[in-house]
C-alpha cells in the first residue's frame, strides 16, 4: 500500500466528545456565554483536532515547501523566478517575514525544496527532496506527471510526520515559489466551475494588463490538460504545483495524527482544497488563518466553508499568517485552561 494511501485510510472524523467536554467547559468560564467570540471555537477544535479539552500545543513548527513554475514564461508573475532561489535560504535562515513571525511565536520553520530549479546553496539549511527542476509550462503541457504528484504528496506526508515524531503539536504549512498563484487559481477554477478571470489576483503585484494575460493563460492550461475535476491528483498532476502538492501532503498527515494544521493564505488553501477533495473529513483538522488580500481568496475561502480569523491585508505567503496565528492558538488554550469559573466564585452562569 502506498504512503498516500495509508495516510488517507487513516483519517478519522473528529473527536466530537472531546469538542463536546471543551464547549461545556468555555460557556461555564467566568465571562458572559459567546463572549471571547473566535477565541472559543478555536479551542473548541483543537480540542476536537487532538481529543484532550486542554491539549498541549506548546511545540509548534511552519513546514515551507519551494518550487518553481514552467508557467512563468508566459508572463503571469511580475517578480522574476530568481526569487525562488533566493529566498527559500532566506527562509532557512529565519530572514523573511515566517522566519521572524515564527521565532516570535517561539515556533520552528523547515523548508523542503521539491522543485527548484536550481540546486540548493551548499551552506543552506533547506532539505533536499526536489523532485524535477521546476514544473513544466502547463499551458503548453501538463505541470507533472501524476506519479510526480504523488511523490510531492508523499514528501509533504513525511515531513510532517517526522515533526510529529519530534514532538510538535501543531504544523503550519509554507511555501515560496514565484508564480505560484497561477496553478492555485486554476485548481480553484477547476473545483469551483468558476473563469479563472473572476478569480485571478495580481501575486507578486503584475500590472491590470498582465492579470488579464494571467487569467487567459490559466484559461488555456484548463482547456488544453482537461483536469478532472473530481480526481485530485490528476489536477495537481496537469495544472498544479510541486509545493502545493507537498502542503496538501502535511494537511492529509496533520489529519491522520489528530494534529491541528494551521493554513496560510492563498496558495495553502488551494492545497487545503486539494486535500478535502482527497478525504472529506481533514476539513475538520485545518485551521484557516488569515483572509489573504489575493483576489481568489475569498472565492476558496467560501468554496471550502473556511472562516479565516485574521484580516491583515497580507498576501506574502512563505506561512507567515500561519506563524501569526499561532499567537492565537496559545491564547485559545490559554484561556480554556486559565481562567475562572463561575463555581469559583459561587454564581450561576451568565
Amino acid at each position: 500500500m502506498s504512503l498516500l494511501q495509508e495516510t488517507l485510510d487513516k483519517i478519522q472524523k473528529i473527536d466530537e466528545a472531546a469538542k463536546k467536554q471543551s464547549r461545556e467547559r468555555i460557556d461555564i468560564l467566568l465571562k458572559p456565554v459567546g463572549s471571547l467570540g473566535v477565541l472559543e471555537n478555536i479551542a473548541e477544535q483543537l480540542s476536537a483536532i487532538t481529543g484532550e479539552v486542554i491539549p498541549d500545543i506548546k511545540k509548534k513548527a511552519v513546514l515551507c515547501f519551494a518550487g518553481d513554475h514552467g508557467v512563468c514564461d508566459e508572463g503571469v508573475s511580475a517578480a522574476p523566478q530568481v526569487f525562488t532561489e533566493l529566498m527559500t535560504p532566506m527562509i532557512a535562515a529565519y530572514r523573511t517575514g515566517v522566519g521572524v513571525l515564527s521565532r516570535l511565536a517561539g515556533a520552528d520553520v523547515f523548508v523542503y525544496d521539491v522543485g527548484m530549479i536550481p540546486d540548493l546553496p551548499a551552506d543552506c539549511e533547506a532539505v533536499d527532496k526536489k523532485i524535477r527542476r521546476g514544473t513544466a509550462n502547463m499551458r503548453r503541457e501538463p505541470a507533472m506527471t501524476r506519479e510526480e504528484a504523488v511523490k510531492a504528496l508523499e514528501i509533504g506526508i513525511e515531513a510532517a510526520n517526522e515533526a510529529i515524531e519530534k514532538g510538535y503539536k501543531v504544523l503550519g504549512t509554507g511555501e515560496m515559489g514565484i508564480g505560484n498563484t497561477t496553478p492555485s487559481t486554476a485548481i480553484f477554477a477547476v473545483l469551483g466551475d468558476v473563469d479563472p478571470e473572476e478569480i485571478t489576483g495580481v501575486g507578486a503585484n503584475l500590472s491590470e494588463d498582465l492579470t488579464k494575460n494571467k487569467a487567459q493563460v490559466i484559461r488555456d492550461a484548463i482547456a488544453l490538460n482537461k483536469p478532472d475535476k473530481n480526481d485530485p491528483v490528476d489536477i495537481l498532476s496537469k495544472v498544479g504545483g510541486l509545493e502545493i502538492a507537498a502542503m496538501t501532503g502535511v494537511m492529509l498527515a496533520g489529519a491522520a495524527c489528530h494534529v491541528p494544521v494551521v493554513v496560510d493564505g492563498y496558495i495553502s488553501t488551494a492545497s487545503a482544497a486539494i486535500a478535502i477533495a482527497l478525504k472529506p473529513e481533514v476539513k475538520d483538522y485545518l485551521i484557516c488563518s488569515h483572509a489573504s488580500d489575493e483576489k481568489g481568496a475569498k472565492f476558496g475561502s467560501e468554496l471550502l466553508d473556511f472562516a479565516p480569523f485574521l484580516h491583515m491585508d497580507m498576501r506574502l505567503g512563505e506561512g507567515s499568517g500561519a506563524a501569526l496565528a499561532f499567537y492565537l492558538l496559545d491564547a485559545a488554550v490559554a484561556m480554556n485552561r486559565d481562567m475562572a469559573t463561575y463555581a469559583d466564585v459561587n454564581m450561576d452562569v451568565v
